[in-house]
This record gives C-alpha cells, sequence and structure tokens, in this order.
C-alpha cells in the first residue's frame, strides 16, 4: 500500500437545530409555504437551490442549501444531492428553486435536472416528488403539472 504525505479527510453530516417546525407535506401548496421561509430579500435577486428531505409519513427531517447562484442560474451537482438524502435516510425529497426574473414557468434544464436527480435517487429507493419553483409572488410545481413520472 502507498503512503500519501496528506492525510486522509474525516467526512460526517452534521446534524444542527434550526428555527424552522417540522410539518408534514401533503401538497405543493405546504411545499411552497415551507421552502419559501428558506428565501428572504433575495428572492428575487439570484438563484438558490434547497433540497426537502421527507421521511416515508411525509414529515420534514431537514433541509438543505444545495448552491446559490447569479441572475440567471445556479450550479446543482447531484452527487451533492444524494449525499445529503442519503446520510439524512431521506424516503423522499423535494427540489426547490427561485427565478429571480419573475418567470414560474420551468425551463428545459429545470426539467432535465429533476429527471436526471429522480434516476439517480431511485438507485437508493429515494423519491422526487416535486420541484418547486419560486417567485416572489408565485410558484409552479413540476408535478402539478405533471412534469414528474
Amino acid at each position: 500500500m502507498k503512503t500519501y504525505k496528506s492525510t486522509a479527510s474525516n467526512i460526517s453530516l452534521k446534524k444542527s437545530k434550526s428555527t424552522f417546525q417540522n410539518v408534514k407535506i401533503s401538497s405543493s401548496k405546504d411545499s411552497e409555504k415551507f421552502m419559501r421561509q428558506f428565501f428572504h430579500d433575495d428572492l428575487g435577486i439570484y438563484e438558490s437551490f434547497f433540497l426537502l428531505l421527507l421521511n416515508r409519513a411525509n414529515n420534514t427531517i431537514g433541509f438543505s442549501k444545495i448552491s446559490q447562484g447569479g441572475v440567471a442560474s445556479t450550479v446543482v451537482d447531484t452527487i451533492i444531492i444524494a449525499k445529503f438524502a442519503i446520510d439524512s435516510l431521506a424516503s423522499s425529497v423535494i427540489l426547490c428553486h427561485n427565478h429571480p426574473s419573475g418567470n414560474k414557468a420551468p425551463s428545459t434544464a429545470d426539467i432535465f435536472l429533476t429527471k436526471k436527480v429522480k434516476e439517480a435517487l431511485k438507485l437508493f429507493d429515494i423519491n422526487v416528488l416535486d420541484h418547486i419553483i419560486l417567485t416572489e409572488e408565485s410558484y409552479t410545481s413540476l408535478a402539478d403539472e405533471g412534469l414528474i413520472a
């Protein structure tokens, strides 16, 4: 075995308390209301992407900010989403990001990303229930629009 000069990193998932209450998610409106808490005055300024983690009863067990970008996009890494979903032992997830432009329609990239994440998490029996797109005034649910098969 070859030895390297650098040391191996101890990687762990840290759970910390937040001010957000655990709730049961029963609809896209529930998702929108819960996820909107994470976006503040920046909702109309730059794109951010969050992951909502749920147990089998669709109760929230956690959330994570996956990325923050510019005014027109943000980079979302499927590996990071999978890590949080697996490490938290989530049964399902809801994806959420904002469109600072105010256009609530999903882009081709939004639909592609949703399908990519869904396929990746399927390997671990973790369901993608929805992908919510927020604007300052409204929201779109890809599940409600029939875009999550």
